[in-house]
């Protein structure tokens, strides 16, 4: 696990903060184009279908209790989830076409929750993707 702390986010946005927008974008560097490629592997693998279960978020719970000294991890916003869209994580995710050449400096992709109590979920899967 090389990225922790993404799982204390829900805790740092201001009350009544419904909703999150999240951006990839290439900043720049050696070459003026990138190749933009690889997204539809990650979604399918980790987004398809119901993908969230019990036993991930006991799981995860204990990792991040153990990794962290205390209580950090959103089990409560997980559980809804899970109850809420049986598995299914609430996102919307917009992309530019795979294997299209982009100037660096522009949005590649976008994440978006799709459901107004649980805006934090996009921190999660930025990481992720």
């Amino acid at each position: 696990m090389k990225v922790m702390h993404f799982v204390s986010h829900y805790k740092q946005y201001p009350p009544g903060t419904s909703h999150l927008y999240a951006y990839f974008e290439s900043r720049g560097g050696k070459y003026p184009n990138c190749v933009f490629f690889g997204l539809q592997y990650v979604l399918k693998r980790w987004l398809v279908g119901p993908v969230l279960t019990e036993a991930m978020i006991v799981e995860a719970a204990d990792v991040y209790k153990l990794h962290f000294g205390q209580t950090i991890f959103n089990e409560d916003g997980w559980r809804y989830i899970l109850e809420t869209y049986k598995g299914h994580i609430p996102l919307r995710i917009k992309a530019v076409p795979e294997g299209s050449i982009i100037p660096v400096k522009n949005v590649m992709f976008s994440v978006e929750s799709t459901d107004p109590k649980v805006p934090w979920l996009v921190t999660y899967f930025e990481v992720l993707i």
